[in-house]
């Protein structure tokens, strides 16, 4: 049996992929139905749009964000914007209660984009800096796996619950699972200065003294 070790902060880091996508797995699969049968004048156009303005505004966004925190190089900042970015989604699934228009639809999906895309940045950072040296792909591995996990057990009962239960308390549980996501970040915050940078790196130094061995 393979046996190791994952550090606070990668395991807290997960625990909050874990929550959050879990959340919004219950809404993801049948959104662009929850467009067409709530959203005024809602079909099959506003719903790809919708999808369109989100995916786009995040392919814009990811890489300039990125750009600014690797400027930083503050493992408070990654932090900040993964909080942030976390905060931002979780009430964008709570607007999606009172969404009755498409323009409503839009505004929604594009500060989602803005939520995530500041997610990504600071977590990608967070996660490089901190991940266990030797296991780099076993832990990029684990959160992938978490994620996916989380976000198939709940695809299986969202469609139950809209029916059950109505849209508005899928959103709230959306929402409610984003907030206990960003909050459990909180435990890591008093940890990111006693860890070093991580992550991928060599040194010209080591790479010239194993060059002479």
């Amino acid at each position: 049996m393979i046996k190791f070790r994952i550090n606070k902060i990668i395991k807290f880091l997960l625990l909050s992929d874990l929550v959050f996508w879990s959340g919004w797995g219950l809404i993801s699969p049948i959104f662009a139905v929850f467009v067409v049968d709530r959203i005024q004048g809602g079909n099959e156009f506003i719903a790809g749009a919708a999808a369109a303005i989100y995916s786009g505004l995040l392919a814009l966004l990811r890489v300039p964000m990125g750009l600014y925190l690797d400027g930083r190089s503050s493992q408070k900042a990654d932090f900040a914007f993964t909080a942030a970015g976390l905060l931002i989604a979780s009430f964008v699934s709570f607007g999606f209660i009172f969404a009755t228009l498409p323009w409503h639809i839009y505004l929604l999906q594009g500060l989602h984009a803005v939520g995530l895309a500041m997610n990504f940045s600071g977590f990608s950072g967070l996660f490089t800096r901190n991940i266990d040296k030797g296991r780099e792909s076993t832990e990029q591995g684990i959160d992938s796996t978490v994620v996916n996990i989380g976000a198939a057990a709940a695809a299986l009962i969202g469609g139950w619950l809209v029916v059950s239960f109505g849209y508005g308390m899928v959103f709230v549980l959306v929402g409610s699972l984003g907030l206990l996501g960003t909050a459990s970040l909180a435990f890591i915050w008093k940890d990111l200065d006693k860890r070093s940078s991580r992550g991928l790196y060599f040194s010209f130094k080591e790479l010239i003294q194993k060059g002479g061995e």
